[in-house]
């Protein structure tokens, strides 16, 4: 029996409190597809999408409706008329597509200047639209989930790792379940439990520390007629009604043993929720730590990281280390005029930094010269999004002494060693790598740089949580 599944993807994280609105420009740089451009552009990609189209290429039996699918790096909040235009696109092609079962590739931190629930209106409309056929999500583990949604899916699947090297994974088990689903194999019920706690990403990563502690514990849970447990560690910098960590739990047709086990995952992540805290050092200590060995030192600038809703514009590390005389590069910027000016060759005094907001530190002035200009694109190595292209739009490298700083005309965060390639800069040859960054950076550096240390700076998405202006949280967490 042959069955028609559409496929959607709206995948963004919203920082509450970035200045920039992220607008449907930001969607149509990164991610912008529809129809027969989707296999086109995410096939041999470790994402979601990608995995779709292999997993549809090895099921003959099923047939791929490819509806809107629309990426922008994590940033402010979506323009609202941007937000309803997309969700109204993706809504009306599935009511037009009238398929036998619907995946949504989503990331659960989306946020519109006023639709704080995005992820939930969007899952609510679109239930309407495929009324009572299978619907399967995926999300990011920093997914802000309503546990509204367990009541509108049959199928939660979420990333298992961070850095986030299995969106591929995530993407072909959901539509495993959703294959087992349609053929009549299993009856896929979902519960949600919320932790009752923000917790901060820093110490989030899976690979040690309390989330593989979780992890651990959600994958012994998992078998059987228990199809998928996802601890989702939540987006601290999304001020909504729906903040904060959660668990969801897929289990086949015994909603009762999902809801417990959810609960049981929760109160795990609870109980563990003091050692998610860490303190950074601050610029002057970790660059007086780094001593020069044979790979080079990172220091990281989260409050800053694009992936958490930076804005590529604090000026806290860059400072400091202009206090040295390091043999480094510093990325990045993010000045659109001032890479429209960068040419080759030309010697000119600039400021960095400072555009958005003088909270986060007044502009540095520099002497500089423009040792490179690019258009901005190439295609990850990997691990994280392997495959995928990339698109900073124009970009420059300005050079002071052994100094350089890569300047671009998109906000996008340096996680992936061909950023540097694109930008001439081997590793090898430099002392200190300095970047707008946070975990993510570790998938491809963590063997590439040593040590990697994370600083605290003012930021949009600074350490300190209470110095954050919420107004929206639940009752439990306000």
């Amino acid at each position: 029996m042959s069955f028609r599944i559409a496929i959607a993807r709206l995948w963004h994280e919203g920082n509450s409190f970035t200045p920039v609105a992220t607008r449907l420009a930001d969607f149509r740089q990164r991610e912008w597809h529809c129809g027969d451009a989707v296999p086109e552009f995410y096939r041999g990609t470790r994402t979601e999408i990608g995995a779709a189209v292999d997993f549809f290429a090895a099921n003959a039996n099923l047939t791929p409706i490819y509806l809107r699918c629309a990426a922008a790096g994590p940033g402010g909040a979506v323009d609202e008329a941007d937000l309803q235009a997309m969700v109204r696109e993706v809504v009306d092609g599935v009511r037009s597509a009238a398929p036998d079962a619907l995946y949504l590739s989503l990331h659960g931190a989306l946020i519109g200047t006023r639709t704080l629930r995005a992820d939930l209106e969007l899952i609510r409309a679109a239930r309407a639209a495929l009324g009572k056929r299978p619907l399967a999500l995926s999300f990011d583990l920093h997914a802000n989930l309503d546990p509204a949604i367990g009541g509108l899916a049959d199928i939660v699947v979420g990333y298992k790792t961070h850095p986030h090297v299995d969106m591929y994974e995530t993407g072909w088990k959901t539509l495993a379940l959703l294959e087992r689903t349609l053929g009549g194999e299993i009856e896929p019920v979902v519960a949600i439990a919320k932790v009752g706690a923000i917790l901060p990403s820093f110490n989030m990563r899976t690979a040690d520390g309390p989330m593989a502690e979780i992890a651990a514990l959600a994958a012994a849970r998992t078998g059987g007629a228990l199809l998928d447990a996802t601890p989702f560690g939540g987006f601290a910098y999304g001020d909504t009604p729906c903040a904060g960590a959660a668990v969801a739990v897929t289990a086949d047709g015994d909603r009762a043993a999902a809801h417990a086990v959810a609960a049981e995952l929760a109160a795990e992540m609870r109980a563990r929720r003091e050692r998610f805290a860490v303190r950074l050092r601050s610029p002057a200590e970790a660059l007086r730590a780094v001593v020069q060995g044979p790979k080079p030192a990172a220091i990281l600038e989260p409050s800053d990281n694009p992936l958490s809703g930076g804005v590529g514009d604090t000026t806290g590390l860059l400072r400091e280390l202009l206090a040295t005389r390091r043999r480094a590069v510093f990325a990045f910027f993010w000045d659109p005029e001032l890479v429209g000016r960068s040419a080759p060759g030309r010697r000119m005094r600039v400021e960095l930094g400072g555009r958005l907001s003088p909270t986060w530190g007044p502009p540095v002035a520099l002497q500089v010269e423009v040792e490179r200009v690019t258009d901005g694109r190439f295609r990850n190595a990997g691990p994280m999004e392997r495959g995928l292209e990339v698109n900073l739009g124009r970009t420059a490298v300005l050079r002071r002494g052994a100094l350089r700083v890569i300047v671009t005309a998109s906000c996008q965060a340096p996680n992936d060693p061909e950023y540097f390639r694109l930008h001439g800069v081997e590793l090898g040859a430099v002392e200190l790598v300095c970047a707008k960054a946070k975990n993510h950076f570790r998938a491809a550096f963590g063997a590439l740089c040593d040590p990697i240390i994370e600083v605290d700076t003012p930021g949009p998405a600074a350490a300190d949580l209470a110095a954050l202006p919420f107004r929206h949280l639940p009752p439990e967490l306000s």
